[in-house]
């Protein structure tokens, strides 16, 4: 049987993997051999590569870095798998994995597999398998919320991940990481960047909790079930997970559940847009989220900033990489200006919150 095409497509140009080496480096480290290989791509996403492959008669998805230089620490594909092979133990929706290869003149990068699972992906629109289901979107939405919920509610010390990074000080770290990264990859000078990081340095909150923060959660990460958009298959694209704050995790979704400060021509029905639709909107979500979590969500400005902020330099790393002529892709070309757009956001919200959220004691 062919690979189901119905997700990935044909591998693009610049991105191919070196087969023979692969083929030879599968043989040695799968058990039971390998037979015939057959790759594809999964062509969603703009960061790391993943592809399909088929090992004789079973079905792996390999992750690897983007192609070219990367920014330093980013897009770690050997910290995703122990992540991976510590979290799945405890935590349905994430994926086994199955094989590391640090040796990056495999196929350019160090990369590893894991299992594969089927479902669908809500990216711009509702699936045409959701078509006949009236309530979808509201199935969806709860779901997204759920889940966030049971991944900070997971035991993190049971898990083995409590060493995981330090916890303490996470939220001025999380800024300072950030706005070096957005210095790193400026290529076109942003007259917000600076207020924004003055106000996020000015404003820290005091850390609501310590859990599992999967630090890049949103829908399209999320692989629900074909016949219910309430069932999570998979969460996806761990690698920047971290202990640390929650309501990191709750502000950077937020941002892209509301579409606040994307270009028109990047918005879509999915999240609040779609509210008409049965999505929830961004306060039904912050209410489930309260409820599921037993957490107090009413100092969620700072957050939401800091959400924003981090999309806007995930995006700018990207686009610089194009800019370098580092990756030829042509879906990167509009990212500066998004990236841009999303600063000018950020810096619109400082002046909607509270100047400085007040601490847990006095939040009653």
């Amino acid at each position: 049987m062919p690979v189901d095409p119905s997700d990935t497509a044909a591998v693009r140009p610049g991105e191919e993997l070196n087969l023979d080496a692969l083929h030879g480096y599968l043989a040695a480290h799968l058990p039971g051999g390998v037979g015939t290989l057959e790759v594809r791509q999964f062509p969603g996403g703009h960061s790391n590569l993943t592809y399909l492959l088929k090992v004789g008669d079973t079905e792996y998805v390999l992750r690897r870095a983007p192609m070219g230089p990367v920014a330093p620490k980013a897009h770690d594909m050997v910290r995703e798998f122990h992540l991976l092979s510590r979290i799945a133990p405890v935590f349905a929706a994430a994926p086994r994995p199955v094989l590391l290869c640090e040796d990056a003149g495999i196929v350019g990068a160090p990369f590893f597999l894991m299992e594969r699972r089927r479902g669908v992906i809500v990216r711009t629109r509702l699936p045409r398998e959701y078509e006949g289901i009236p309530d979808a979107p509201r199935r969806a939405s709860q779901a997204l919320v759920d889940t966030l919920a049971s991944l900070h509610a997971i035991d993190t010390q049971a898990a083995g991940l409590d060493t995981l990074g330090r916890p303490e000080g996470f939220n001025r770290r999380q800024v300072e990481g950030w706005a070096g990264r957005w210095k790193r990859a400026e290529t076109h000078p942003s007259p917000e960047s600076g207020r924004v990081t003055s106000w996020l340095l000015s404003n820290i909150p005091p850390e609501s909790a310590h859990t599992l923060v999967h630090n890049d959660y949103k829908l399209d990460n999320l692989m629900l079930d074909a016949h219910d958009p309430g069932a999570v298959v998979a969460l996806l694209d761990w690698e920047m997970t971290a202990i640390g704050d929650p309501l990191v995790d709750l502000g950077l979704t937020l941002c892209y559940w509301t579409q606040r400060g994307f270009p028109e021509h990047m918005k879509t029905q999915i999240g609040e847009p779609g509210a008409a639709l049965g999505f929830f909107t961004r306060e039904e979500f912050l209410a489930r989220y309260a409820q599921k979590s037993g957490r107090d969500v009413s100092h969620i400005g700072w957050y939401e900033v800091l959400g924003v902020f981090k999309l806007a330099v995930i995006l700018q790393q990207i686009f610089a990489r194009y800019h370098a002529g580092q990756t030829q892709d042509e879906r990167f070309a509009p990212l500066g200006e998004q990236a841009q757009s999303l600063m000018r956001e950020a810096a619109r919200q400082i002046g909607s919150f509270l100047p400085h959220p007040p601490s847990p004691e006095h939040s009653a």
